[in-house]
């Protein structure tokens, strides 16, 4: 027995086993259209000349050797894999079978490589920099995603992260200013990321009101919010209320050399090593602990949770809660580990690019966290191709981290099953 779902064309079977496979051509499609547009790259608007990698970072004892490549030649032949990955996912499709994600990563890999040396012909790709860059602004977009991951496997769609960066923002430079303590300004942004998940919960959970709604309402009205005060009350006080002091970075001792790498992930602030305890935490404790059992009880089938003495609305209510002070962390992030003080709507959207970051992970904290790493990255490749002179109009690349999200989002997430009450309030009968 089989069927096909019109809109997405989704085909349903139904096996001699009574096994129900399915088999989408979303995902393909996605592999397609970016092998295209290698081709296009390859084939249609070649570059001569070479293309130079700087492997070597001046803050390391040991440095690298510049890597030149030929342009034309390394982006055909990245076209060409790029064009046999896709054909391979047609493949996986028509056989029923999901695309490993080490497949997606390779060919992620190929195809930035491609863009890269096409449009760095002439000139030098610091790769240290621009890799150091991309972990930098992805820092906000993998503890917003962390926070929408806990807020949807609880049941409660948390549409309103930009609300918790931009209130955690401003509190952090805030607290840190009048205490003159980093610290403070962190717990700071903590209380007020809650502080917004709370009267998110309150209306979404007490009151039951539309959580999509809730969140759009509280974006709007702590974007007014925020930007109000800094007019009223930061601006003429600048120098006591906005000049927060920012976390230095600590190297840590050998791993901070490991040519390439190190300067990355091994000279950072006290936020982005935060970033590699709560992930793996939140991950192993999500699929292996008590309270991640509970939680995702409470996200997947309410009733059944209830039954067994489970308190649904207060189990999502905490945990809401605590999905908006780990939210927090990343608008303290902005100000405190960034920029050093706070400006009305910085944030700049990124809250949005989390959530869909949620959604293209499949609701998973390690697969968010990727998810978040590549959109940091297409990011901060737009300044660097910029500074390159490429081609391509400033405009579009402006619109290449949106770009890459909608492309992401359209062609993976229908690989993953959303929590199955997710944006759904429950009522006790």
């Amino acid at each position: 027995m089989s069927a096909v779902h019109e809109l997405t064309g989704t085909q349903v079977v139904v096996d001699s086993a009574g096994l129900v496979r399915k088999r989408s051509l979303k995902a393909p499609i996605a592999f397609a259209v970016v092998a295209v547009i290698g081709l296009i790259l390859a084939f249609v608007a070649g570059r001569s000349g070479e293309s130079t990698y700087r492997l070597g970072d001046r803050t390391q004892s040991l440095q690298l050797p510049d890597v030149a490549l030929p342009t034309a030649g390394t982006v055909i032949a990245c076209a060409m894999i790029l064009a046999a990955m896709a054909a391979l996912t047609f493949v996986f499709a028509m056989q029923y079978k999901k695309i490993p994600l080490w497949f997606t990563v390779i060919f992620a890999v190929v195809g930035i490589f491609l863009f890269l040396t096409w449009s760095a012909a002439g000139g030098i790709v610091p790769v240290t920099g621009l890799l150091f860059g991309a972990l930098s602004l992805s820092v906000p977009l993998i503890f917003g995603a962390l926070g929408g991951v806990i807020g949807e496997r609880a049941g409660v769609v948390n549409v309103a992260i930009e609300a918790q960066f931009l209130f955690a923002a401003f509190t952090s430079a805030l607290v840190a200013s009048i205490t003159g303590s980093y610290v403070a300004g962190l717990l700071g942004a903590l209380v007020a990321g809650a502080l917004v998940a709370a009267i998110l919960a309150v209306f979404s959970i007490t009151y039951v009101v539309t959580q999509v709604i809730v969140g759009v309402v509280l974006n709007v009205l702590i974007t007014g919010l925020t930007s109000f005060l800094h007019g009223a009350l930061m601006q003429p006080n600048a120098a006591t209320l906005n000049s927060p002091p920012r976390f230095p970075r600590w190297a840590i001792p050998g791993l901070s050399e490991i040519p390439v790498l190190g300067p990355v992930f091994f000279n950072q602030t006290l936020i982005v090593y935060l970033a590699y305890i709560i992930v793996p935490l939140v991950t192993w404790a999500l699929y292996r602990s008590r309270w991640g059992l509970r939680l995702r009880a409470v996200g997947e089938h309410p009733q059944a949770a209830d039954t067994v003495g489970i308190k649904v609305n207060p189990t999502r209510f905490w945990n809401l809660l605590l999905a908006g002070a780990i939210a927090g962390i990343g608008g303290a992030y902005f100000t405190l580990g960034s920029v050093g003080a706070f400006d009305k709507e910085m944030a700049g959207g990124l809250g949005f690019i989390a959530l869909a970051a949620v959604i293209f992970g499949g609701w998973d904290p390690w697969r968010a966290t990727l998810a978040a790493l590549l959109f940091g990255f297409t990011k901060n490749l737009e300044t660097l191709l910029n500074n390159l002179g490429s081609p391509i109009p400033s405009e579009f690349m402006s619109m290449l981290p949106y770009v890459v999200t909608i492309l992401a989002v359209v062609g993976f997430s229908g690989k993953s099953r959303a929590p199955a009450a997710s944006g759904k309030p429950y009522v006790k009968g």
